[in-house]
């Protein structure tokens, strides 16, 4: 539509035909599926689940309710639906609800149609101005959402509270013709959520106790998380039952699709990105984390783990060897197993700990949570280290036992201390100390490059602790690398034949 149209007569001659929002989004949701276009770009991992869901609701013209634990893309969804309205539509000019030209419905803009007809001034909104927002709190109120009476436009107007020209529309009504969104809709009060009845099924709209009817043109979209959903709040049931479609999201199903969100959305500047490489094993093991965070004892399941955190962590990983690399003033550097210590603060900040968490502390489940990862992906680059516990009391040769070469070099009394702001070059050289180290590695790895080489050989040492063939110990600054025997006499602590036992015990 031409939207250099500027009066009601114009827009007649024009042959421009009201619709509904609802009718919009669909006649344009089918054009896109007919022309094979993503609707959704962006939203990773629904391809197959929720945007199915989503679209059918579209068509059916349902409101919808997103039902999904923190950081599942519920609101993006919901925001990237403006992209199936029409660029612009025409708005009687000075309308507070976005009153359609064609089909006035507040006093204010049939008055001024009756007083000016075809010289009506018309105005184009564009589809970007036609969302509206509203995070659900308990404060929050029927005024805010619905409207009330404004004492001042009366004074100011010197009209009786009984003209309808008083009102001060909420943030419904000023959302006319347009896509609505109330996030986390449990935490409304039920007396509030009742004032939606009328609105979500006749579309009218009731204020105090004026007689009048503004039917609202308002695509409603609500979030919830299943948590508040069954406890901590609560969905009135006839507001629920007036909700068309309920659509459960969920967190991505594998590492590759978590992979894919998290290199879409981590903030990496050029800066960072030119100095700083981070290999696929470093990606997977953040991601990692986040799997580990979701089978946890210690995390609360019913909160979940947003993916914000393996974006975070990614981001305090890059910057973990970025500042290392300043501080040696090195040009360019790679994200080292030990700069993972790094992602820390982006864990604890990001999982809700059951009892038996709390008691653990936020630091120590995270520090787990690390481990738990590590030990998780290294059965993937070299052999599992738990296929040789059965034979642990037998002599194994080197080719039975690929990691005793190492194991028997920290045996000898050889310790490794990495401190986290070491050179690569004097890291490269601490790792070719180990005995057998680059053997194991080189023959697991055969075309693996110096720089990956040498990021695998210490991940086989993260490994071997994870699995506890030998100790790990990380202390202000640095990580120390121990015989586990020697480790264990000196703490006093479990005995070698202990299966539970683990490097974070010397934490």
């Amino acid at each position: 539509m031409n939207n250099k149209i500027k009066t009601l007569g114009e827009l007649k001659k024009s042959g421009y035909v009201s619709r509904s929002i609802k009718d919009e989004i669909r006649e344009n949701l089918i054009k896109k599926i007919k022309a094979k276009e993503n609707a959704f770009p962006g939203i990773l991992g629904y391809e197959d689940s929720v945007i199915p869901d989503t679209e059918r609701a579209l068509l059916s013209r349902h409101n919808i309710l997103f039902l999904g634990l923190r950081g599942q893309a519920k609101t993006r969804m919901a925001r990237q639906m403006t992209e199936l309205l029409d660029e612009y539509i025409p708005v009687v000019a000075g309308s507070e609800i976005n009153d359609d030209p064609l089909q006035p419905i507040s006093r204010y803009a049939v008055d001024l149609i009756e007083t000016y007809g075809d010289d009506t001034p018309v105005n184009w909104l564009h589809r970007s101005q036609r969302y509206g927002e509203k995070l659900a709190t308990p404060d929050v109120s029927v005024a805010d959402l619905i409207g009330d009476i404004d004492p001042i436009k009366a004074a100011n107007l010197k009209l009786s509270f009984a003209d309808e020209r008083v009102l001060h529309y909420g943030i419904i009504p000023r959302s006319n013709r347009s896509i609505f969104v109330i996030n986390e809709l449990p935490d409304l009060q039920a007396r509030i959520q009742v004032s939606l009845f009328n609105i979500l099924e006749e579309g009218d709209l009731q204020i105090r106790g004026f007689k009048m009817r503004l039917p609202l043109d308002v695509m409603f979209v609500f979030t919830a998380n299943p948590e508040d959903y069954t406890n901590r709040g609560s969905i009135v049931t006839p507001l629920k039952d007036r909700i068309e479609s309920q659509i459960l999201t969920h967190y991505p199903k594998s590492i590759e699709t978590s992979l894919a969100i998290t290199e879409q959305e981590a903030n990496i500047n050029e800066d960072q990105s030119t100095r700083v490489s981070v290999s696929d094993l470093v990606k997977r093991l953040i991601e990692q984390v986040a799997f580990e965070a979701r089978g946890s004892e210690f995390v609360d399941k019913k909160s979940g783990v947003s993916a914000r955190l393996t974006i975070a962590a990614y981001e305090n990983a890059v910057s973990a060897a970025e500042r290392r690399a300043i501080i040696n003033n090195e040009k360019q550097t790679q994200v080292w197993i030990s700069d993972m210590i790094g992602i820390i603060p982006s864990i604890t900040g990001k999982i809700e700990l059951v009892y038996e968490g709390e008691q653990e502390g936020p630091y120590q489940v995270a520090f787990n949570l690390l481990e738990k990862a590590i030990r998780t992906q290294f059965t993937l680059y070299f052999p599992n280290p738990d296929t040789l516990k059965k034979k642990r009391g037998k002599d194994l040769s080197v080719e039975e036992n690929p990691y005793r070469s190492i194991t028997r070099w920290f045996d000898g009394g050889n310790h490794l201390d990495i401190f986290f702001d070491t050179k690569d070059e004097d890291k490269i050289q601490l790792l070719y100390k180990v005995d057998g180290l680059h053997a194991l590695v080189k023959k697991h790895h055969k075309a693996a490059n110096e720089k990956e080489l040498a990021l695998l050989m210490e991940f086989v040492l993260h490994g071997l602790a994870a699995f506890s063939l030998i100790s790990k110990k990380v202390v202000e600054g640095k990580i120390e690398f121990k015989d586990l025997m020697g480790s264990m006499l000196n703490m006093g602590s479990k005995s070698f034949g202990d299966e539970d036992f683990n490097d974070n015990d010397f934490n």
